[in-house]
């Protein structure tokens, strides 16, 4: 497959994630006592991370670069090329993401609630915007 058409391809299923996960915020923020909501609301976060990392992965590949094997690989290579503007933060998901399967601990699942509103959503709708434009 041509990997220009692949990234286009994943940017798709990136999009597809991310209107999902901003449908979950909307309603969380609707809702923020709601258990299942915010339960919810970390398994969306979980679908567009990978989803995120994913497109990622497969532009810095169509545009020549290699050691983009794994999320940190991925991460450090776009903040090289400038597809992200904060490495640190992008570094921090990856351990949330990490973290977000322990979501049944009520303390994790609000500390990982309150990390989507506070950093995820602005940076995963910064990438969006994005790579929108670089289609």
């Amino acid at each position: 497959m041509n990997k220009g058409i692949r990234w286009e391809q994943r940017f798709q299923n990136f999009t597809n994630a991310y209107h999902t996960f901003c449908k979950t915020f909307s309603r969380q923020e609707g809702e923020p006592d709601d258990e299942i909501i915010q339960m919810a609301l970390v398994q969306a976060f979980e679908f567009t991370f990978e989803l995120a990392w994913n497109v990622m992965k497969d532009y810095l590949e169509n545009e020549g670069f290699t050691k983009v094997n794994s999320p940190k690989q991925t991460m450090r290579t776009a903040f090289q090329a400038g597809l992200i503007t904060d490495a640190e933060k992008w570094m921090e998901m990856i351990q949330r993401r990490n973290l977000a399967s322990h979501a049944y601990d009520q303390t994790i699942l609000r500390e990982t609630v309150q990390y989507i509103k506070d950093e995820f959503y602005q940076l995963v709708t910064k990438l969006y915007e994005d790579m929108k434009g670089r289609l």
